[in-house]
């Protein structure tokens, strides 16, 4: 080839085409799809294979040989401050503890699991130090081009053969998909047996992401989300404190139009709800932030099974009891 791609030699081999499933060969700077019936094209673009089915896309190839960028949008300088010497609303405070609980299972299984980071432009909240771990093989993909982007691809269509993975990690992902079904699906299918999942998805959070914003999920809605994996663990990631400072910004945004407006009210909560996010570490485990939940997050294994919704709801773990 004529360019360098991002991706191992034993990933590569993986590879499939988005559009029917079939074997991928390159050619110069381009993959092309070996079936007949299909032959479709994929570019390769500094080094990043960019595998997208466009008839089952809000996205293009065209947008991404263009170095479109749809969720990286560049910040003005005065939100570019704030996120430098401004402290956050938002806090993680599970993130963490449950990613390094996700790579402990996956090295109890194989001693060099391969993971899928759907969404992994940038580095997600509490992978940085799994990240570093050099026993595990993180594929980190994405829709748009961002700083660790090795591979463009849709989710409702991941290109990679069945059961290629140990693991995926979804994080913040699923509300901007406008069909979270069909990538779950996706999902179990490219995980081994007893693969492993790991997904962040946000309830109470106001529109970020513009158009690109479709969907919310409760505790039990994430749950059924998921209902053809065995759960590992569940809950709250971020609590009620996040979500009212979320919803403090969310209504003073709803009060101005202008992009500088909106960058001093941002700066205006940093300054104003910081210390929101800290009365989760009391709050997180308590039935009643489950209902208040501002991102809930998901652990589990592949399974054969699938979770009925009558199991589903005896699962409730919240404070509401009507």
């Amino acid at each position: 080839m004529n360019c360098h791609i991002k991706l191992r030699e034993d990933i590569l081999q993986r590879l499939c085409c988005p559009v029917c499933r079939s074997k991928l060969e390159t050619v110069d700077d381009h993959f092309l799809c070996v079936s007949a019936q299909c032959g479709t094209t994929f570019p390769i673009i500094d080094g990043i294979p960019v595998l997208i089915n466009e008839s089952n896309s809000l996205f293009s190839i065209s947008d991404c040989e263009q170095q479109s960028d749809a969720y990286y949008t560049k910040r003005s300088k005065l939100e570019q401050l704030a996120k430098r010497f401004l402290p956050t609303i938002s806090r993680n405070i599970k993130a963490r503890a449950n990613l390094s609980q996700f790579a402990e299972l996956l090295l109890k299984e194989s001693a060099n699991p391969k993971v899928l980071i759907l969404g992994g432009g940038v580095v997600g909240q509490g992978l940085r130090e799994i990240l570093s771990l050099q026993s595990i093989q993180f594929v980190e993909s994405d829709i748009s081009f961002g700083p660790r982007t090795a591979l463009i691809c849709d989710a409702h269509d991941i290109p990679f053969n069945d059961e290629t993975f140990d693991g995926v990690i979804i994080q913040a992902t699923l509300e901007h998909v406008v069909d979270p079904y069909r990538c779950v699906e996706e999902i179990h299918r490219v995980l081994n047996k007893n693969g492993i999942v790991y997904a962040e998805t946000p309830f109470m959070q106001y529109v970020h992401g513009g158009r690109y914003d479709f969907t919310r999920f409760t505790h039990l809605g994430h749950r059924r989300l998921f209902r053809r994996f065995d759960e590992i663990c569940s809950g709250s990631a971020c609590g009620p404190g996040m979500s009212l400072a979320w919803a403090y910004e969310g209504f003073l945004l709803s009060l101005v139009k202008s992009r500088s407006a909106r960058a001093a009210v941002k700066v205006f909560v940093r300054l104003t709800a910081w210390g929101l996010k800290y009365i989760d570490y009391y709050l997180i485990d308590k039935p009643g932030a489950l209902d208040a939940v501002c991102a809930c997050y998901f652990m589990g294994s592949k399974s054969d099974k699938i979770v009925s919704d009558r199991e589903l709801v005896k699962d409730y773990r919240g404070a509401d009891t009507h």
